[in-house]
């Protein structure tokens, strides 16, 4: 018995030690992150060699669904929505598999993320998009499997996927164009009522210049007076006493105050009451 445990704990540590040997992956990781246009790209994949073997048609067999890679799901993760083969795809993360033919690719982006592989019940519904691509043939090997970022513009890139001697490349195109114009336009037609309302607030509760939280607290409710907002007009008051308008204050919480009863709110009942009795108008 006692040779047994002494058995026992030298196979232990041996384990141990050779636990805490770290040796290379035989396909290691990489992930690349990419800005096209104002949209952040991120791929994340393993890198298999070739190893003197045929990959195409042998290793990956033709019209078989592939893992695009090895080891855990190959993925990207668009910070937008995109644009794949004509195909709105939401914002999100994607596996990336693939149908390797010898004059062409499917490319499946598939909604979930989290299979080890190829998943082990195919959900078509889970396909957000796929596209058919062109099979270029490079003229020399390219020994470790790579995936990258091709042909950037602002508008659209290109997932290139390269191997042995194969080039196939899948174009997204991401809504920058859109973006932009909207940016322009808000600029151009200047500062939004809440723009007005968060810089006036902000103002109030930091001790800035009071005077400018009335201008801008004033432009906020004018330009929703058609739709008054009772918590805007709670803050109106709150800034106008601050800045000595007590008439002016008495008139935003009295209107505060009728908003604030319509949708029954009575927080704000309260607050509006307790600052009316304040300023001597209840």
């Amino acid at each position: 018995m006692k040779k047994l445990f002494t058995l026992l704990l030298v196979l232990t540590v041996s384990f141990t030690v050779n636990a805490q040997i770290e040796t290379p992956q035989p396909s290691p990781s990489q992930k690349i992150e990419q800005k096209v246009g104002l949209t952040d790209v991120t791929l994340e994949y393993s890198r298999p060699s070739m190893k003197g073997r045929t990959i195409f048609g042998d290793l990956v067999p033709h019209g078989k669904l592939w893992r695009t890679g090895a080891n855990k799901n190959t993925t990207v993760t668009f910070s937008t929505d995109v644009t794949i083969g004509g195909k709105a795809v939401k914002a999100g993360t994607y596996a990336i598999f693939t149908k390797p033919n010898a004059n062409n690719w499917e490319v499946l982006f598939y909604s979930d993320a989290n299979n080890w592989g190829t998943p082990q019940n195919w959900d078509e519904s889970k396909v957000a998009t796929s596209v058919t691509t062109e099979v270029y043939e490079i003229p020399m090997d390219i020994e470790t499997f790579t995936i990258s970022f091709d042909d950037l513009t602002n508008d659209s890139a290109v997932i290139g996927i390269m191997w042995e001697k194969t080039y196939v490349g899948v174009k997204f195109e991401v809504p920058t164009d859109k973006a932009v114009t909207a940016a322009i336009t808000k600029v151009m037609n200047g500062p939004s009522a809440d723009d007005y309302y968060a810089s006036a607030r902000y103002y109030l509760e930091s001790g800035k210049d009071i005077n400018q939280a009335v201008v801008w607290m004033d432009k906020a409710v004018e330009m929703t007076k058609d739709n008054p907002r009772f918590w805007w007009l709670r803050q109106q008051s709150l800034i106008k006493a601050k800045a000595g308008d007590k008439k002016g204050a008495i008139k935003a919480a009295k209107a505060s105050l009728e908003g604030a009863e319509k949708a029954g709110n009575a927080d704000y009942i309260k607050m509006n009451k307790d600052s009316l009795k304040e300023w001597g108008a209840m």
